[in-house]
């Protein structure tokens, strides 16, 4: 859409002080954050930006926005800017905004920054008061309840820059990022989680049995209960060198990296993921994008795949089964997991990274979208067999540094067109992209979706690089007349947004569910205003919440195409949880 007043563009061009050749990730792009600052009901949006200033933009409705950033206080102190999470981290009721920074690794200035809402369309950078002023190379943070002690957390993915070359293969999995023999400016990454103790955020990862080693790239981390438990998991894809994991939370504090007895193999270059459920079966699904081509041009001229040789020397070192493309693993329910990306026509979709699963059509199945393109071809294989090979090996002979400039301006630029596929209900996608009206090449990366003009279906904002990011007006009740259920709930004191909750709607042999996590897909943030799309449907028999602390709220019979407010009640007895869980039962008197 154009004249909404969101006219963000995440420039990013190489100089000799920041560029592709020093930092690997320059050209990885910024994130999207959606969210209701200001409890109007409109949601509003922020952008991050890697050399320029983030932004926040103001929902006055009818589409149209006001950016706010100035008066706002967000002061971007020249960081190099990734992911963003609305969240509310001081526990008023009112969503604060949590900033990943990266980059600089000459400089060293990367401390993420926490904003607390100030309830006045202001904010007051505080991630020091709150143990949050991390300096690392962070993708993106999520915050969730893993201990189930009533309170948020904070689960961190770091993805250093140090050369992949220098590994050698060495699988240093279980040695924490501090340990690790390096310059100073090559630590900064791994995963790491952090408990909250009374407003002050601790790191476990150790205890808690996290990978915090320099060899995890994570550029994707997604939280959601995957075996139904009641407890949250976390996936986390990693780039181009470690297998990605698979936490299970134990119930007891901990996490156990699961992947290899629960998955056949995973991406290789696994960028942004997402969780949801695909064929409402009541267990999610996991989709991580990478970088396979769905052409045969790219595919011949984009990078070349292992050798035999040295994909089992990677097998035998630890890094288990990688392939470039995109994963889709189905839950089956007994706590593995089958890739159906083949099968599905979803496994190539080029150099990607935003990855969503939501119901963008409100027929009750939760479709895929796909953030597309890179600002420069770094893999062209033409370019690194040819003239990126005569220019280094002149530089070698010359000294004359400054041929560098020459090397990024000769490396291919090729926008490309963001995927959308529709959901036909039998494990199987239909890619819809330009029929939906998805268009326009571009180089996107982070991508988050909400009901920005509350009409019941979900809208999406993307951020693209040096070029206007996308703002897409989903037009599909419109033109379907799809039913829809929309939800918006109120936790308890520490966690009064309820993030963990789960919303399960029952209709006919259907089980529609929505985690309520909003970090998702590549570093950026989704409403919390769930829109649970019900096709043709004039009724649904029942909706249940379940709480993030596994009590359970039933509501028979909600009415449709509305928005229903549901709040937790308080359970006295704490001491039931881990026995069963508590039912409360409601008419839903409380709806909008």
């Amino acid at each position: 859409m154009k004249g909404t007043g969101i006219d963000f563009n995440n420039v990013v061009q190489d100089t000799k002080e920041e560029n592709g050749f020093y930092f690997r990730n320059f050209y990885n792009g910024g994130g999207v954050g959606i969210g209701d600052i200001n409890n109007d009901g409109l949601a509003d949006v922020f952008m991050t930006s890697n050399l320029g200033d983030n932004k926040l933009y103001l929902n006055k409705g009818d589409w149209k926005f006001d950016d706010i950033s100035n008066k706002a206080g967000l002061k971007q102190d020249s960081m190099w800017s990734t992911g963003v999470v609305f969240t509310d981290v001081n526990t008023d009721g009112w969503l604060d905004i949590y900033v990943c920074n990266s980059g600089h690794m000459k400089t060293g200035n990367r401390k993420n920054k926490l904003y607390i809402n100030n309830k006045d369309l202001t904010f007051t950078e505080s991630a020091a008061k709150f143990g949050l002023d991390i300096s690392a190379y962070t993708s993106q943070v999520s915050f969730f309840d893993y201990d189930l002690d009533g309170d948020l957390d904070c689960f961190m993915i770091n993805n250093s820059p140090i050369p992949v070359n220098t590994l050698n293969y060495s699988n240093k999995r279980d040695l924490p990022e501090a340990e690790w023999p390096v310059a100073e400016f090559l630590k900064g990454g791994g995963d790491h989680l952090y408990r909250n103790d009374n407003g002050i955020f601790r790191e476990v990862s150790r205890e808690a049995g996290i990978h915090g080693t320099l060899i995890s790239f994570g550029l994707g981390a997604s939280v959601g209960d995957l075996n139904n438990d009641g407890y949250p998991d976390i996936f986390v894809s990693n780039d181009s060198y470690e297998r990605d994991f698979l936490y299970i939370n134990q119930g007891n504090g901990t996490f156990k990296d699961e992947l290899e007895e629960r998955m056949g193999h995973t991406s290789f270059s696994s960028m942004g993921a997402d969780l949801a459920d695909i064929n409402n079966d009541g267990f999610q699904e996991i989709f991580s994008t990478d970088m396979l081509p769905g052409d045969d041009y790219r595919l011949k001229t984009l990078g070349a795949f292992d050798n035999i040789d040295l994909y089992n020397s990677k097998v035998k070192a630890g890094f288990y089964h990688q392939y470039m493309m995109n994963c889709l693993q189905l839950n089956n329910g007994n706590g593995q997991f089958s890739d159906i990306a083949n099968f599905s026509g979803v496994a190539g979709t080029d150099w990607s990274w935003g990855a969503l699963m939501f119901d963008a059509d409100n027929d009750g199945y939760n479709d895929i979208y796909v953030c597309n393109g890179i600002n420069k071809d770094v893999t062209n294989l033409d370019f690194m067999d040819f003239f990126a090979n005569d220019v280094v090996q002149q530089m070698v002979k010359t000294g004359e540094k400054e041929s560098l400039d020459k090397v990024l301006e000769k490396i291919p630029i090729n926008a490309m067109l963001n995927k959308a596929y529709r959901n036909l209900g039998n494990l199987r996608f239909a890619d819809e992209g330009e029929n939906w009206g998805f268009t326009q090449k571009s180089f996107s990366n982070g991508a988050a979706y909400g009901d920005l003009d509350n009409d019941g279906d979900l809208d999406l904002v993307i951020n693209n690089e040096n070029q206007p990011a996308f703002i897409y007006r989903n037009n599909s009740r419109e033109l379907n007349g799809h039913h829809y259920l929309g939800v918006t709930l109120k936790g308890t004191a520490q966690n009064q947004f309820a993030i963990g909750s789960r919303v399960i709607v029952y209709a006919d042999s259907q089980v529609i569910s929505r985690e309520l996590i909003p970090s998702r897909g590549f570093q950026s943030s989704v409403d919390y205003k769930l829109i649970i799309g019900l096709g043709n449907r004039t009724k649904v028999d029942s909706m249940k919440v379940i709480w993030p602390n596994r009590t359970v709220s039933s509501y028979p019979a909600p009415a449709l195409d509305s928005v229903h407010s549901l709040a937790q009640q308080i359970i006295p007895d704490l001491s039931l949880l881990g026995r069963s869980i508590p039912a409360v039962n409601s008419n839903l008197p409380d709806l909008d």
